[in-house]
């Protein structure tokens, strides 16, 4: 029997409530950026329930001259039934069967690959309007974090990296074959909050061994006290990982 739990709406205030402290604390930094720095993309994957636009303030962190030359991307994800709310009509990547997402719950694959290839036609366009590939970061919160790690996994060209926040493996085992060699030298950053009690600590927990079986590397950084949100030191953990892997050449 499926569970249905907290409803998008929960999933929706504490997202928007992280929003709003990043605006409020964010500090404006006015330095010049180095010419010789290349175009960077960064494409942000929102949460069950969410929009693309409502996650717009997160870039106002990110305030080094390193990404006065990035493009960002927050698409909105489109409408479908949801099962953990009843199969009511909501922004969703792909379909979840309960809530909270443990390490165990069944899994919706079928959606979630054509979500993959949605999100690999962003990144084709972009890469073709001249964006090295090494200069391409996939960032998602829960929900959009599982996506961002599906969608790296799966991309045919090694990314600059890819950040899950509160996310989950959103795939079998059996995925690891369909990986491609390129892919697995993209670096995945996986954060989580230890009280999260939506997409448990032990979802994102399961994410390093998966990856070190696949040969990939991550790391992983866990976060006590952070419920099932997104602090800010975890996105100034971001920026800083996002700069190390820069590259200054198109």
């Amino acid at each position: 029997m499926l569970i249905a739990k907290p409803t998008a709406a929960l999933l929706i205030a504490t997202l928007s409530s992280t929003v709003l402290f990043i605006l409020l604390s964010s500090r404006p930094n006015l330095s010049p950026r180095p010419d010789s720095m290349a175009r960077s993309f960064i494409l942000w994957l929102h949460g069950l329930g969410d929009s693309g636009p409502a996650n717009e303030p997160i870039k106002t962190l990110f305030t080094s001259p390193e990404f006065r030359n990035t493009i960002w991307s927050f698409p909105s994800a489109p409408s479908i039934p949801v099962t953990c709310n009843y199969g009511a009509v909501m922004p969703s990547w792909f379909d979840i069967h309960e809530i909270p997402i443990t390490a165990n719950s069944p899994k919706d694959e079928s959606g979630l690959l054509k979500a993959v290839r949605n999100v690999h036609k962003m990144i084709d366009k972009e890469i073709a309007a001249g964006t090295n590939p090494k200069n391409v970061f996939v960032c998602g919160f829960s929900q959009g974090g599982a996506l961002t790690l599906a969608s790296a996994l799966l991309y045919p060209q090694t990314l600059g990296g890819a950040a899950v926040f509160s996310g989950w493996l959103p795939f079998n085992s059996s995925i690891i074959q369909q990986i491609p060699p390129e892919a697995k030298r993209t670096p995945i950053l996986w954060s989580h909050g230890i009280d999260d009690r939506t997409v448990m600590f032990e979802a994102g927990q399961a994410g390093p061994p998966f990856l070190e079986q696949a040969g990939v590397s991550c790391e992983f950084k866990a976060y006590p006290g952070l419920a099932h949100s997104i602090s800010n030191d975890e996105l100034k953990h971001l920026e800083s990982w996002i700069k190390t892997r820069l590259n200054s050449s198109s």
